[in-house]
């Protein structure tokens, strides 16, 4: 969890260097490319965390801690729900598997524009919680929206034909009902630096993954 915003900040620094080496064993791999950069763009929102977290304080300005706030909630409730499915969908081969995902896709966009309409609409708000920030953006029926989230998300990851990215995907949905019991108000930052931790499965698999032969990871 994140306790502090030396805690973001350290995960964050890990996390983007798990990026870097990603890119690295991309290997000329085009349908790898989002995959590689998810850990740079999870990394930077936690980096983005830790200066919420010092406004709060009073550590840096309330400006600048806004500004960081609207960073973070962009990424979580707008880029995510679109970039994961989509992430998905470009590493299956063209087949009638790879067109299957597209629902979840149209979820996540249209999750997207649910949330980033609700955030232009409201005034998001954060405060300190018990070891996590507690974002608020005034949602309405979130339990649906927020579902409809966890199936563009989890969902995409679930209808993969790899099996390696099917079992990263249980345990995504696994961790989303832990945190959601252990903390309602707090999921949003605790999911996301779960999720920012987890790609080191993602830098693993960009080391072993032999190119050209995603064929034996396929479900049949």
């Amino acid at each position: 969890m994140c306790f502090s915003p030396e805690g973001d900040l350290a995960g964050g620094i890990i996390v983007t260097a798990i990026g870097i080496d990603a890119c690295r064993h991309v290997r000329g791999r085009t349908d790898h490319s989002l995959m590689a950069a998810l850990p740079l763009l999870l990394g930077a929102h936690q980096i983005d965390e830790a200066f919420v977290w010092w406004s709060l304080q009073g550590n840096v300005s309330r400006e600048l801690g806004r500004i960081a706030m609207w960073i973070y909630l962009i990424v979580a409730f707008v880029v995510l729900p679109i970039v994961v499915p989509l992430m998905i969908m470009l590493l299956e081969p063209p087949t009638l598997r790879k067109w299957r995902l597209a629902p979840f896709l149209v979820i996540g966009v249209a999750v997207s524009v649910v949330l980033l309409e609700t955030m232009l609409r409201n005034h998001p708000s954060v405060r300190l919680g018990h070891f996590h920030l507690a974002y608020s953006i005034g949602l309405r029926h979130g339990i649906v929206v927020i579902g409809l989230y966890i199936v563009a998300t989890c969902g995409s990851l679930l209808a993969s034909g790899f099996r390696h990215i099917v079992i990263f995907g249980l345990a995504n949905l696994v961790a989303v009902i832990i945190l959601a019991r252990l903390s309602a108000d707090g999921f949003a930052s605790l999911w996301c630096f779960y999720a920012a931790i987890a790609t080191g499965a993602i830098t693993l698999h960009m080391r072993h993954a032999k190119p050209h032969r995603a064929s034996p990871y396929l479900f049949t």
